[in-house]
């Protein structure tokens, strides 16, 4: 049975966030200016080359988004520990009402997810606007940070205007990464346990790495397949700025998301305008790229997490070692809902692999 509290689950996250933060953000900082709609004016020549100035002020932005992933991070932690926990106690696995663990994995994540962006998505705003800014143009005195703030002075509810596509881009990657993540996971760690002639994974270390290569390999593949997304997401939170500059305007807003060139439009007529510029490549611009550091920043977020969750909670059973009320276990095997047998219990009830932890 886990022994984490919430604080140490939002801790573990928070640890991880801060750590991939700023390992990976000068990568997500590529990604976010070449998907931009300037991306050919603005950092490449004549001749099609990349100038210097694609690959200058790489950190740029990572205060607010450092502040509030933290929090953002640990929040999305908790909801998912604890979703993941109340749906598997609502339907246990011998219950007459069958849930595969994969559709239980993808409603916590996105779930987690909706609570998450909603947090993040005002750093998300002043991030990619931040990075796209051009220091030699306004002074090294000047802080990108600052200069993308004024922007949003007469309308900072600007700064929300991306949730709508922030949450369309990450519930499907979650809903199609963690699903993978937990099967990759267990199915690794079985591998380990057999290869140790069935004893359990307890180190830290080995949990983490097992962690982070499922991570990886899960994240990967789910960045790659949402890129187009990603890239609407992306025009749609540069757009914000140059919203966030005009007055604010009467009467209804005729759309819940906001475009590319300052206009408000949906995410399916970003997505159009892209598709008839650029092509199917203008969709996938920085697939391999945002790829590449999904599968690095994925394997060390998960890592981290799993890695300061188990030293958490080791520590706590260290702790509480002996305490019979911290070491009884709940029996999930005498458990019965409904009449009769269920799809899952057979000619027996028994454990599922989940229970033997």
């Amino acid at each position: 049975m886990s022994r984490n509290t919430n604080t140490d689950i939002w801790l573990a996250g928070a640890f991880a966030a801060f750590s991939v933060d700023l390992l990976v953000y000068p990568l997500d900082t590529l990604k976010t200016r070449i998907q931009s709609p300037d991306y050919t004016q603005i950092y490449r020549d004549a001749s099609g080359k990349a100038k210097k100035t694609l690959f200058r002020g790489l950190y740029q932005g990572i205060g607010p988004i450092i502040a509030i992933t933290i929090p953002s991070s640990g929040a999305f932690f908790t909801t998912y520990e604890a979703l993941k926990y109340g749906l598997n106690e609502i339907v246990p696995p011998n219950s007459t009402l069958f849930i595969p663990q994969s559709a239980i994995h993808a409603l916590a994540s996105g779930g987690a997810e909706l609570v998450s962006c909603a947090i993040l998505t005002p750093a998300e705003v002043i991030k990619q606007n931040a990075q796209m800014v051009d220091r030699n143009s306004m002074g090294a005195k000047t802080s990108p940070t600052m200069h993308v703030l004024k922007k949003f002075r007469k309308q900072p509810t600007q700064l929300w205007r991306g949730y709508s596509a922030l949450a369309a881009r990450n519930l499907p990657f979650t809903a199609l990464q963690f699903p993978v993540f937990e099967k990759l996971k267990t199915y690794f760690m079985d591998r380990r346990k057999q290869s140790k002639g069935g004893e359990p994974v307890n180190g830290i270390f080995e949990r983490a790495s097992i962690t982070a290569m499922s991570a990886s390999i899960a994240g990967s593949g789910s960045a790659w397949i949402t890129t187009p997304i990603d890239v609407v997401k992306t025009r749609i939170m540069l757009a914000a700025a140059e919203e966030g500059k005009k007055p604010k305007q009467e009467g209804p807003v005729p759309s819940w998301l906001q475009g590319a060139g300052g206009a408000r439009k949906s995410g399916f007529e970003v997505a159009k305008e892209v598709l008839q510029k650029e092509g199917i490549r203008g969709l996938f611009r920085g697939a391999a790229l945002r790829a590449g550091w999904t599968a690095m920043g994925s394997g060390l977020y998960l890592g981290s997490y799993e890695g300061g969750r188990f030293y958490l909670e080791d520590s706590r059973k260290a702790k509480n070692e002996g305490d019979p009320v911290m070491e009884k276990e709940r029996d999930y095997s005498k458990v019965k809902v409904g009449i009769g047998k269920s799809r899952s219990q057979g000619e027996n009830v028994k454990k599922s692999a989940w229970q033997d932890d």
